[in-house]
């Protein structure tokens, strides 16, 4: 008989963990507050675009291994995939991890495992998981077992990563673990590092704030090289051929579940402390303004009046239709801000999510002045420039994420810029 598995939360990360386990022998039944989500899974469609995941999902469904609700069943093990976001305030919202554990409480037995897979603070399955779970009156590492293993994969890679990547193992004591470390043998190649709950979350912040410092340093390495009208792009490059130095890349700022999150989780935890933490969290935050300006600076450098801008990107990262944490958001928040009109397209975005984008590229840049390449996808890599030109009022291309070939948008007859290569 198939072990039993109930996945809360079927986003980014929990739906492509239930197919996984499903099409590995287990029995799973994913749940999800969005009835909407629910419905279309149940009919084989997907709320969200990952590379595979349609194929997987079908053959999941088909072969009676995955069902889909809106509550939870009784199971084996319970795993808890749901957002954790921050307040208005930067402050940690833990609401919905322990919602998403109190809606299992009612289904938990003897011998059970629940995993926390939501990236969170330090000392969450200490200070918000397990007082929940002591409403069972089991008895905790001995009748229920408790780990955090935080997912370690980016959209548009998630299958090969959730094989290939190493794993944190953190349970509450070693049989929480070792139950854990079996469970994920069971698709991981990658090495499973074992540690306690605490740590695991730890180190899930460290891994994400790491780079949103490092592209804290490479974003003012960015302004620096504008005022100067250096390349920072080559001098990076530059710089990355030391053996010891790896920067980051620029852009207009950060986006996403975890990078744009995770160091508010540790800044929380010490805020007389993380000073640098806080410091790298305000200088990626203030990208889209700054980009905002660069783009007025543009415009009066080349006496332009009453300005339109394509919008050329609405997800974070590129190849993929996650808008959470979005620069672009705040971008276009900037842009109304100054009376700048604009139209927004994204070809991973199928349905329109703002009062001002299309589904239609055409349509975005007829009459503009200005591209505003905001997110890296290949799509954007490719666009004809001379087919474009002849749709805008003035030829002008500003790319903040360094993605397109400068000399033939040149040739074209288009003015270029890219972010941290321009004397403003």
């Amino acid at each position: 008989m198939k072990k039993s598995l109930t996945v809360v939360g079927l986003g980014y990360i929990g739906l492509p963990t239930a197919v996984m386990f499903a099409n590995h022998g287990y029995q799973v039944h994913g749940v999800d507050i969005n009835e909407l989500a629910i419905e279309k899974l149940k009919q084989k469609q997907l709320h969200i675009e990952e590379p595979g995941l349609q194929e997987k999902l079908a053959e999941a469904i088909d072969s009676g291994s995955l069902t889909f609700d809106t509550v939870p069943k009784e199971a084996d093990i319970f795993i808890l995939a749901v957002p954790s976001p921050i307040n208005k305030d930067k402050t940690p919202n833990l609401t919905y991890v322990e919602s998403a554990t109190q809606s299992i409480v009612p289904y938990l037995k003897k011998g059970d495992l629940v995993i926390l897979e939501s990236t969170v603070p330090p000392k969450t399955v200490e200070n918000v998981i397990l007082p929940v779970l002591k409403e069972t009156e089991l008895e905790m590492g001995t009748d229920l077992f408790v780990s955090h293993s935080p997912e370690r994969v980016i959209p548009g890679k998630l299958f090969e990563e959730l094989v290939n990547n190493d794993r944190i193992v953190g349970g509450i004591n070693e049989e929480s673990s070792q139950r854990t470390v079996e469970l994920y043998r069971t698709f991981v190649k990658g090495t499973i590092h074992v540690t306690d709950a605490t740590t695991a979350e730890m180190v899930k912040v460290i891994e994400n704030t790491y780079r949103d410092v490092n592209i804290a340093f490479a974003n003012e390495l960015a302004k620096i090289s504008d005022g100067m009208g250096i390349n920072v792009w080559e001098a990076i490059d530059l710089a990355n051929y030391h053996p010891r130095v790896n920067i980051h890349k620029p852009g207009p700022g950060v986006g996403g579940h975890c990078i744009a999150v995770d160091p508010w989780f540790l800044f929380d935890s010490s805020p007389e402390l993380a000073k640098i933490i806080q410091l790298a969290r305000h200088t990626n935050d203030s990208m889209p303004k700054y980009t905002v300006e660069s783009v007025e600076s543009i415009f009066k450098n080349n006496e332009i009046t009453n300005p339109k801008v394509t919008v050329l990107g609405l997800a974070f990262k590129g190849n993929i239709d996650d808008m959470r944490e979005s620069p672009s958001l705040d971008i276009i928040h900037h842009l109304e801000e100054k009376g700048i009109e604009y139209v927004a397209y994204d070809p991973h975005i199928k349905e329109n999510q703002l009062k001002r984008q299309t589904q239609d590229l055409h349509e975005a840049v007829k009459g503009s002045d200005l591209l505003l390449i905001l997110t890296d996808h290949d799509y954007f890599k490719q666009l004809d420039a001379n087919e474009l030109k002849d749709l805008m009022r003035c030829s002008i291309i500003y790319d903040t994420k360094h993605c397109i070939d400068t000399n033939s948008w040149e040739q074209a007859g288009f003015s270029t810029y890219t972010l941290g290569s321009f004397n403003k």
